[in-house]
């Protein structure tokens, strides 16, 4: 009868570990899932952000806001953190009238992105700090998906300037 108890407590303990390492598993995977949507709802943001900066540009402020922004909507992955810089800093030389609804609508856009930006950057940490953890490494639970990264940008949100004449 005492060998079975080692046999009850033995199943018990394996039985525990399992259930740790199906959990651990499963974290990973939602984690890794939702850095990936958060990476698509960033994607959109920019897009939205470029296209309204290109009509902007169409209606108000000439050539290089236009390109910067066509070349925001037409970067490869490889080159969008440099053409999203590029038009930052081409949206913050503009003077913003707050009362136009085409500025309004720049600088919304502008405002919605910061805010994916950070629900992403805050998903990847939490994705890259499950995938970094011994037992994760050891039983390879990331495997068959790319390691989370980062969209490094500068803080794209715009403040709206009237233009202020002293007298």
């Amino acid at each position: 009868m005492p060998g079975m108890w080692w046999v009850v407590g033995t199943a018990l303990v394996l039985g525990l570990v399992s259930a740790y390492l199906i959990w651990t598993a499963g974290r990973v995977q939602r984690l890794q899932v939702r850095a990936e949507s958060a990476a698509r709802a960033l994607d959109a943001h920019l897009l939205r952000r470029a296209a309204a900066a290109a009509v902007l540009a169409e209606q108000r402020y000439g050539v290089e806001l236009y390109a910067a922004a066509r070349i925001a909507l037409d970067a490869v992955p490889e080159e969008r953190e440099a053409a999203e810089n590029d038009l930052t800093r081409q949206l913050r030389a503009v003077r913003l009238d707050p009362d136009d609804p085409a500025c309004g609508a720049v600088v919304a856009a502008s405002r919605r992105l910061a805010l994916a930006r950070q629900v992403h950057t805050d998903l990847v940490r939490d994705a890259r700090s499950a995938r970094s953890r011994p037992v994760v490494r050891l039983f390879r639970m990331g495997r068959g998906r790319e390691w989370p990264r980062y969209f490094d940008i500068d803080d794209p949100t715009l403040v709206p300037r009237a233009d202020v004449t002293t007298g």
